[in-house]
């Protein structure tokens, strides 16, 4: 590796080891950590942040789809969908970071159909039901994640899709591994739990998961545990009253 980009993935370790701000709003705290870093945040994450590739691939987005990303932070999916993104007859790229959306931005500039919009994914929804949406390492950095599964649920069409990868923490981690991964991501606001894929599973068709583990930039033999999960939209007529329990109250207020 170049001395430059040494000194470059130096500057971002020294922000992951100060750690995300404990004061201010939750798009506050992302702004303060990640502007810092917004210029060298996929060089650097391209070694941390695994199956971004493959859940792209398993989604299979099909030209004319609507798709919504949330959490797209720097928009860098465009490059792993490439030139299939011009095809779908929308693509909204939603984040609450300013500094990361800047560059989504940038990379968007001249495809008149994606929109790259600052939002809350707990709340945002799109004009009308979509077809696909997905997720990459965005719900571990959402305090109150299982608003966002739900909110994902309420905005895909009969049938649609929903694709997520993140980090976690397994059922067959061990406790002493979990709480060491619990505490070495909380410390850079990334909160890890088991509970993610349980809740994915609950509330879609499951058509894959995995649970796998990937090599940590710059800790050789260390190797973090992140899952891959595809599910379709369930029948609501057939699955009302069962999903009904599984979604927060101001989400069953909406409907």
């Amino acid at each position: 590796m170049a001395a430059a980009d040494l000194a470059a993935d130096a500057r971002v370790l020294w922000r992951l080891l100060r750690g995300q701000p404990n004061s201010g709003s939750h798009a506050e705290r992302l702004q303060a950590f990640y502007a810092p870093q917004a210029d060298r945040y996929d060089a650097f994450r391209e070694r941390l942040l695994h199956g971004r590739q493959e859940l792209i691939q398993r989604l299979s987005l099909q030209p004319g789809a609507r798709v919504v990303e949330l959490g797209c932070g720097t928009g860098s999916s465009l490059l792993r969908i490439g030139a299939r993104a011009g095809q779908f007859a929308s693509f909204d790229m939603v984040d609450l970071c300013p500094a990361l959306l800047d560059v989504a931005r940038q990379r968007a500039v001249g495809h008149e159909r994606i929109r790259v919009i600052e939002a809350d994914a707990t709340t945002w929804q799109p004009d009308q039901p979509v077809d696909f949406v997905f997720m990459s390492y965005a719900l571990t950095m959402i305090p109150d994640w299982s608003r966002v599964i739900a909110n994902a649920q309420a905005m895909l069409a009969p049938g649609g899709r929903i694709g997520v990868v993140d980090f976690h923490l397994p059922a067959a981690g061990g406790r002493l591994s979990n709480a060491f991964w619990r505490k070495w991501f909380g410390h850079d606001g990334v909160h890890l739990s088991g509970e993610h894929l349980a809740m994915l599973r609950r509330l879609f068709v499951e058509q894959f998961s995995a649970e796998l583990r990937a090599p940590v930039p710059y800790l050789p033999g260390v190797q973090a545990p992140y899952y891959l999960f595809v599910g379709e939209q369930r029948d609501m007529a057939d699955e009302g009253s069962q999903l009904s329990a599984t979604l927060p109250e101001w989400l069953k207020k909406a409907g």
